[in-house]
């Protein structure tokens, strides 16, 4: 019986497991956003918040236990100078999980995107969903060509005018 068991598998045993987590823990710290499938992007939330916390705490212990889990010194020296200052004031909830309109093919795989949360403090750029929403008009849904229209006209009339 698995009663009160936890711990998400993966479909991998635990020195695979942790070193995945670990690797996408360090992605996160440098990318500041990664796309995974939803169940590994709910696995590295809880790695990833437990070290912004140690990355608060800021003591020589908490630097050792960083290094540790996720087993780059230079990612954990980017964790407690870049973005354990930015969460001084958050209480917790340090990351978002968006998940993804589109199945990965192959598998169909739910897809989300793992990002850390005010991520525009970090100097990254909005997210690729809200990019598409964007792009698009509410109303209709087509494409914004505000811009393309009038440089396709005068292309027209150059080409007429070369034609006589």
């Amino acid at each position: 019986m698995r009663h009160l068991k936890r711990t998400a598998k993966l479909g991998r045993q635990f020195e695979h497991r942790n070193a995945m987590l670990a690797n996408m823990v360090s992605s996160l710290i440098i990318h500041k956003r990664i796309t995974t499938t939803l169940a590994k992007a709910k696995a590295v939330r809880s790695v990833a918040e437990k070290m912004v916390t140690l990355g608060k705490k800021g003591s020589i212990h908490s630097r050792r236990l960083a290094v540790a889990r996720l087993h780059n010194e230079e990612t954990a020296k980017i964790l407690f100078t870049e973005i354990a200052p930015k969460f001084k004031e958050r209480a917790g909830g340090y990351t978002r999980i968006i998940k993804l309109a589109r199945a990965r093919r192959g598998d169909a795989g739910e897809q989300a995107i793992l990002e850390w949360v005010d991520i525009e403090q970090f100097g990254v750029g909005p997210t690729a969903a809200a990019q598409e929403t964007a792009a698009t008009t509410p109303a209709t849904g087509e494409a914004k060509t505000e811009g393309k229209a009038p440089e396709a006209a005068p292309a027209a009339e150059t080409k007429a005018d070369e034609a006589k």
